[in-house]
């Protein structure tokens, strides 16, 4: 095994273009472990734990490292040379004098005076004096940043309101504005549907179901996951709410968050005029709200009674899902109920656990849940529902959604679990996303099918992503999936497998 690291001083990226760049270096042959990372305290003792400490030496925060572990030197050295040239082809552009890359928000303004949004990728201790200086500079701002303080969040977008400007975030993975996707996006058809989203994943899921079931979208709002808490307020949220009421484009509007504050949700849903709906993933209380207003608790349900208001159909949702389902729970061994989701959305994780649950049981989760339900402990036999994408399975390498890599690792251990009636999956295509998840995880789950389990999947995306949302559901076809319309349904189907009833996949939502 050969270890090579590259240290560049000064030379600060945001995590946006270190995600590309480690994604750069994972994709090289020979490689077994890489990440391209900005040397902060947190990411050396992550090097540390991988055995890298000499090689990096004491850089400072502001100095970019790439760390690639290989089978050999020749393997090592094209891997930095890749991830340097993903980094650094701008700034090689701007020298020949074909491209100029701004240094800070000033100069970028300078060269695109027309600018009115500003995506904001730094470290959380940064984040909010760069969101200030875009809002004073007229700007809307897109916080893509994570690990702002909630003072922080709730003083910006106090002055956005004031100001009349958008803080889409923190931790704003996705908004599509006027068709143009930011972040984690997929690429919908413009239509009559307006969205506020206080979950990423959550606006990706309604967007793409959407434009699959015949309408489109005029804009995505990413408010980020606290907006509708108690401490914040709602008050993004209130800002899109008037905006898309107010725009003529928007025919219909959909809110999407986990289960906000009871106040919360009240008052910002007396806002709209227009129809509007609210999927509000495992709510159990029954809001006050207006005529217009409807309230439901999953994402595929407030997609359908969207679309139902500007005038679409609801496709059929089940299928032949039951009859798969018949044909593959006959020849399960009595011992495997157990259900085990691996999951690359943390929206679609929570989504499924509050459907689960109620069919199920208790599920052991590293996913914050609502207090209504119950988390089981974690031991051998007890269901298993992981987001990846949290810090744990994050730290040291890229989200899931880009390198599909730990999951694979954690599907090929349920290979050995004799107690594992199904797995769940989610695979998100779209901008951003990788080129071609199914693939990647196709042999794993082959390995999975092939020792006596099930594995369910769900494809968020559309025809128009890049990876092609029906070649995505062939691939998990071919590797053995059952593959379902929605994600609410493959958590239905999941545990319809583990309790062998079928006629479970076509309960009502």
């Amino acid at each position: 095994m050969s270890t090579r690291v590259t240290v560049r001083k000064n030379s600060y990226k945001d995590s946006v273009r270190l995600l590309e760049a480690t994604r750069a270096i994972l994709g090289a042959s020979g490689v077994s472990w890489g990440w391209a990372l900005m040397a902060t305290p947190a990411n050396l003792e992550t090097l540390a734990e991988q055995g890298i400490t000499d090689e990096v030496g004491t850089p400072g925060a502001n100095d970019l490292v790439l760390a690639v572990q290989a089978t050999d030197d020749e393997s090592a050295t094209a891997a930095l040379e890749t991830a340097e040239a993903t980094l650094f082809a701008a700034n090689a552009g701007a020298e020949e004098g074909t491209v100029e890359t701004a240094t800070d928000l000033a100069a970028a303004l300078a060269e695109h005076p027309g600018a009115n949004v500003a995506i904001i990728s730094v470290a959380g201790p940064y984040a909010a004096l760069e969101a200030h200086k875009a809002l004073s500079a007229g700007l809307d701002v897109l916080l893509f940043s994570d690990n702002v303080p909630l003072e922080d969040e709730v003083a910006l977008k106090e002055r956005a309101r004031d100001l009349g400007r958008l803080v889409m975030g923190p931790g704003a993975g996705t908004a599509m504005l006027a068709g143009a996707g930011l972040g984690f996006a997929n690429r919908v058809t413009a239509g009559p549907v307006g969205i506020v989203a206080a979950a990423g994943t959550g606006a990706q899921e309604v967007m793409s179901l959407l434009d699959r079931w015949g309408t489109g979208v005029s804009h995505v709002i990413g408010v980020g996951g606290r907006d509708l808490s108690p401490e914040v307020g709602g008050l993004m949220a209130e800002s899109a709410l008037r905006a898309l009421d107010a725009d003529e484009r928007t025919q219909a509007i959909l809110l999407v968050s986990k289960p906000p504050a009871r106040d919360v949700a009240e008052r910002l849903l007396a806002i709209p005029s227009k129809p509007t709906v609210a999927a509000l993933m495992g709510l159990r209380d029954v809001l006050s709200t207006s005529d217009n207003v409807i309230v439901v608790n999953t994402l595929e349900r407030g997609a359908a009674e969207t679309l139902a208001i500007v005038g679409g159909t609801e496709p059929d949702l089940v299928g032949s899902l039951a009859e798969d389902v018949a044909g593959i729970v006959t020849g399960l061994e009595p011992s495997r109920t157990k259900v085990v989701g691996l999951y690359s959305g943390g929206t679609l994780c929570y989504e499924a656990l509050t459907i689960a649950t109620d069919h199920i049981g208790p599920i052991h989760s590293n996913v914050p849940l609502d207090k209504s339900l119950t988390v089981a402990a974690a031991t051998p036999q007890s269901h298993l529902f992981l987001d990846l994408g949290e810090e744990e399975y994050t730290k040291g390498r890229p989200h899931p959604m880009i390198d599909p890599q730990a999951r694979i690792e954690l599907l090929e251990k349920q290979v050995d679990d004799q107690r594992v009636a199904a797995v769940l999956l989610d695979v998100v295509i779209g901008d951003g996303a990788h080129e071609d998840p199914a693939g990647m995880l196709a042999p794993a789950i082959e390995k999975v099918v092939g020792s006596g389990a099930v594995v369910v999947a769900y494809v968020l995306g559309t025809a128009l992503d890049p990876q092609d949302l029906h070649q995505q559901q062939e691939t998990l076809r071919r590797a053995g999936c059952i593959v379902t319309e929605t994600a609410a349904r493959a958590a239905l189907a999941a545990s319809a497998i583990a309790l062998r009833d079928p006629a479970l996949v076509a309960t009502e939502l």
